[in-house]
């Protein structure tokens, strides 16, 4: 799988965003260590404590289907700008491994790509913990 085809795919799923109130669509594909690819999109309530962001809904999909590693996530919303991963989202997807790349993307042709540890330096992780994260346990460590 490209970089393209997952942007493709967040693009895609951006458009089922419910957001009634923030009129502010976002769309996420995630991609396994198995090649499998699970998307998201935001979802807001009218209690916004309650809105769920499109990466979150990604790996939520992903891990109640049994997958915990990941290779990359895309990340569309404003065309005009790249929307970058909250801080709530950036915690989880640590969670999942600290070389996880991020992709930002107005289109399949004009996007920037990160590792979550660069978005997200000195995270607390299962390191801190004393656990080993999905990543290190791949690998071995």
């Amino acid at each position: 799988m490209t970089e393209e085809q997952l942007i493709q795919m967040a693009l895609k799923v951006r458009q089922n965003a419910y957001v009634p109130y923030s009129e502010f669509m976002v769309g996420a594909a995630l991609l396994g260590v198995s090649g499998e690819v699970y998307t998201g999109c935001n979802v807001e309530c009218a209690s916004l404590g309650a809105t769920n962001c499109a990466e979150r809904t990604a790996v939520f999909k992903a891990v109640s289907e049994g997958e915990t590693k990941f290779k990359a996530i895309a990340v569309t919303g404003d065309p005009n700008k790249y929307t970058f991963p909250c801080g709530i989202c950036r915690q989880v997807l640590v969670e999942f491994g600290r070389e996880l790349k991020v992709i930002v993307a107005k289109t399949p042709d004009d996007y920037k790509v990160f590792t979550i540890e660069e978005l997200i330096p000195h995270s607390f992780t299962p390191d801190d913990l004393g656990k080993n994260s999905p990543e290190e346990d791949q690998n071995g460590f």
